[in-house]
């Protein structure tokens, strides 16, 4: 029997017929806005076998700019999105079609499970280890279940970074969906090897480290700057008026 898809059927027995026009829409919205999405480091995402991507969160579109990173290697990302998600009336279907993963935090070994699941049987997975949007735009405590999948489903753990997606929409900001000629970066890190024998913990300080690495090398290498009284999608360490991590 083969194993189950995250949404419920089966993996390797159902093609995939809503995700692939789903990001031929997402690249015309590229286009028609002319949405400047640059990737660095996109080959260390493997073209089969399965891998964890960890990303930084600093946006409510990052997933679809985390999973366009994984189309130079031809891979359909499976995502962990909390439980409210599957439930919306619209978002729901899409989400089950697209064979995401609902992570409901009463019961969170059921989506560990099915993560493990998915991994087994060769899929790429997406995480944001923050759980939350970080409205500083620094890379805040991560969780450790992206390494502990990995290291249990023996599959690498890749780093990643966006920077750009939080001009788009963000926690506590006004949507700017139709802005134009936006930048985004996104760097993909070199994957690391978690094992079974290594501690959670250590994993996800290395994984913290990495992810920061990243995130600081996109906001430096960014080409645009803000323009007056429009600093707030800047960290406060880069002088912006994004609010210091710890006031948060």
């Amino acid at each position: 029997m083969a194993p189950l898809r995250p949404g419920g059927a089966s993996l390797g027995s159902m093609p995939d017929l809503l995700y692939p026009p789903v990001i031929r829409l997402a690249k015309t919205l590229f286009r028609v806005l002319d949405l400047r999405v640059t990737v660095a480091g996109g080959e260390h995402v493997p073209r089969s076998g399965g891998a964890v991507i960890a990303c930084n969160h600093i946006g409510y579109l990052d997933f679809i700019f985390c999973g366009y990173a994984a189309q130079p290697s031809r891979r359909l990302v499976r995502f962990m999105a909390k439980q409210e998600i599957f439930e919306h009336r619209i978002g729901g279907p899409l989400m089950r079609g697209m064979g995401h993963i609902p992570v409901d935090r009463d019961a969170g070994l059921g989506s560990y499970k099915a993560a493990l699941t998915a991994l087994k049987a060769g899929e790429v997975v997406g995480v944001f280890p923050e759980a939350t949007i970080s409205q500083s735009f620094t890379v805040k405590e991560i969780k450790g279940g992206a390494g502990r999948m990995a290291a249990a489903a023996g599959v690498p753990l890749i780093p990643m970074a966006l920077w750009g997606t939080q001009r788009l929409w963000t926690k506590g900001r006004p949507r700017h969906l139709t802005q134009r000629h936006v930048p985004i970066s996104i760097l993909v890190g070199e994957p690391m090897q978690p094992g079974r024998r290594d501690k959670p913990d250590a994993i996800a300080a290395e994984l913290h480290d990495r992810m920061s690495a990243l995130l600081d090398r996109a906001q430096q290498e960014y080409p645009d700057k803000p323009g007056p009284g429009d600093d707030w999608w800047l960290p406060a360490h880069l002088g912006g008026s994004a609010p210091p991590r710890r006031q948060i």
